[in-house]
């Protein structure tokens, strides 16, 4: 071959996009980006969801123990080793009254956004139309793309968030094939109700679409309560049940999530699971089994810490001049900052750490048409108390005009 040669083929090699068009749209994480900010300032980081202690001490032994005795170093079973399976049945159980089947109805994958990607490529084919909530987190777009899927977005609105059922029906068309449904839902820490649990489960049996659902923030509802979708009348068959251990005990980087549902769908889910991460966190696996039988004074003690959390924050955004909506769930509070003479989110949220020394994250990037949440903000309470309060002092410099 020629120079000339090569470098012709270089340039036709350069004339195409290397990103596959599905993707283009997505770029670095909001979550990057703005954890990356924080660091280059050093500003308190409100803006990622994840805790800054670690979960409970036994449960962190149990992982070295494991490790130990050699439980996990090597790859588990595909479907999750037996020991979680049982205890998430046991969960799903002891919590909902649900019966699954630890052998065939549950599969452990690598965190929910595994889950959740791995239910889209199994079940979306190119041109089937997902109806989400919006705004949604990000992953869920990306999901959809990845799976040749059409999004189609169910707008949550400010202040309450609630979901417009006639407007879902409208949405439905002969091209939908699936639901992707969180509650509690990030970032705007609505709660779906009975009514509406109700309603959604009606459409989709009438409408004969699956369900897949997002519930990893089960054991943080501060107002109502959480009710599995796939426990209702018509929703065991078509309803895929995600949830994970990160949000629940505190220890997000082991990446151990679960989906439960009929074993046709399990088994679906886990033929595309099995050729994206095939297997995970061996020894974490054994370690979550033994979370997952902590007391309920556990679950409840927990609760009640980030209730907290969720109402000192939210107290001090309220001094600060933010508009507040106060989550019923999950562990993000949503605000407005266009009482602060503010139009736009992610210019707000990219300036806030020089002003003050507060990363936060903007919502407006969780939706297809960012209008609806242009003046929104999602701060995380999931941290310290000293922590907060030391940014509910340092977010106080807005009242002030600093």
């Amino acid at each position: 071959m020629t120079s000339t040669d090569s470098t012709a083929q270089g340039a036709g090699r350069s004339a195409r996009p290397l990103l596959n068009p599905r993707l283009a749209e997505f770029g670095t994480t909001i979550f990057a980006e703005m954890s990356a900010l924080a660091v280059r300032t050093g500003a308190i980081n409100l803006g990622q969801g994840f805790p800054d202690t670690d979960g409970p001490a036994q449960v962190r032994e149990a992982a070295v123990r494991a490790l130990r005795e050699g439980r996990g170093n090597q790859y588990p079973p595909g479907p999750g080793v037996p020991e979680l399976r049982a205890a998430i049945s046991a969960h799903q159980q002891r919590f909902y009254g649900l019966d699954f089947d630890p052998d065939t109805e549950v599969l452990v994958t690598a965190g929910a956004t595994e889950a959740v990607a791995a239910s889209m490529l199994a079940l979306v084919e190119p041109g089937d139309e997902v109806i989400a909530f919006e705004p949604y987190y990000d992953s869920y777009a990306a999901s959809i793309a990845m799976a040749g899927g059409v999004r189609v977005p169910l707008t949550l609105r400010a202040p309450g968030f609630r979901p417009d059922l006639d407007a879902l029906r409208d949405a439905i068309t002969p091209r939908t094939r699936l639901l992707l449904l969180n509650s509690p839902h990030n970032p705007t820490g609505m709660v779906l109700t009975g009514e509406e649990l109700n309603a959604i489960a009606e459409l989709a049996v009438e409408n004969d679409l699956l369900v897949v659902t997002d519930e990893v923030y089960e054991h943080l509802v501060f107002a109502g309560e959480h009710r599995p979708l796939i426990s209702l009348p018509g929703m065991r068959d078509r309803t895929v049940s995600i949830s994970s251990s990160g949000k629940t005990f505190s220890f997000t980087g082991w990446k151990v999530g679960w989906v439960t549902g009929s074993r046709e769908l399990v088994a679906a889910v886990r033929s595309a699971k099995q050729y994206l991460t095939f297997v995970s966190a061996g020894p974490f696996q054994y370690a979550i089994a033994e979370a997952l039988a902590l007391p309920d004074s556990y679950y409840e003690d927990f609760r009640e810490d980030l209730r907290a959390k969720r109402d000192l924050l939210s107290a001090g955004l309220r001094e600060a001049g933010f508009t507040v909506h106060e989550p019923r769930g999950t562990y993000f509070v949503t605000t407005d900052v266009a009482p602060l003479g503010e139009k736009d989110a992610v210019a707000f949220c990219r300036a806030l750490p020089e002003r003050c020394g507060v990363v936060a994250v903007p919502n407006s990037v969780f939706y297809d048409d960012p209008e609806p949440g242009r003046t929104q903000v999602r701060f995380a309470f999931c941290k310290k108390q000293e922590v907060l309060q030391d940014a509910v002092a340092r977010l106080g410099r807005l009242r002030l005009g600093a």
